[in-house]
């Protein structure tokens, strides 16, 4: 079984970056990239249950187990909608998008593709958070949906964590923060980070690569920062 990374969400600025950086780096026989673009390797869209189903039995038919797989999808605004500055803003629907998008899709990948990776040896799946879904961390309000759906994330890869080393003992599940990151997602949104930083797509990617290159199985069901950093739940 040949040594196998997948990325989905591979059309976006970050998913991109980490499937370059993972084949230049030339440790995986091969790199998936997984989107809803027509140019992606297989189709597949985290709203999408039955494309992420149909691209997993794929890749196991050619007898793969990947060790890797990233989840780097998000949503952060829409044309008419951006995230809420009050409770006044407030729209169901607009939040039932978030849930859907930054909190249900990685749950249904993981759901399809944390089952085909290796039951044995060191494997990792990780998926893209943000900082402003800790609840201890939250100062400033605002943000309902996306903080809300980051947070229900990051709850989600903890069970996640669980019921994978009940599988394997190696597995690793965590949640990353990319920072602030010059992509589609972050473009309306000029302030940087924390400390003002601001990352291309590759920087923050390579960050969040060496991060999990250094995780460990205990380490397994954390939200981990682009230093490696713990953040608190």
């Amino acid at each position: 079984m040949s040594n196998s990374a997948i990325i989905i969400g591979a059309s976006g600025g970050l998913g991109a970056s980490f499937a370059d950086i993972i084949e230049r780096a030339g440790n995986h026989d091969r790199v998936f990239r997984l989107s809803r673009n027509t140019e992606a390797h297989i189709a597949a869209d985290v709203t999408d249950e039955n494309s992420l189903k149909r691209a997993a039995e794929l890749i196991l038919a050619e007898n793969i187990q990947p060790d890797l797989v990233i989840v780097a999808t998000g949503i952060l605004y829409a044309q008419d909608k951006r995230p809420e500055r009050s409770m006044r803003e407030l729209d169901a629907d607009w939040m039932m998008e978030n849930y859907r998008i930054n909190a249900i899709g990685p749950a249904i990948a993981a759901k399809h593709f944390i089952p085909i990776m290796p039951k044995k040896g060191r494997s990792v799946f990780a998926v893209l958070s943000a900082r402003v879904g800790s609840i201890s961390d939250n100062k400033m309000g605002g943000w309902y949906g996306y903080r809300a759906s980051k947070s229900a994330l990051n709850m989600i890869v903890r069970n996640l964590s669980i019921e994978a080393q009940r599988r394997n003992p190696d597995a690793i599940v965590v949640a990353l923060h990319p920072g602030t990151v010059e992509t589609a997602l972050s473009a309306p949104f000029a302030g940087g980070g924390q400390n003002g930083e601001r990352f291309t797509p590759e920087q923050s990617s390579g960050k969040l690569l060496h991060v999990l290159q250094k995780l460990l199985p205990e380490d397994s069901g954390q939200i981990f920062d682009y230093d490696g950093r713990l953040i608190a739940p």
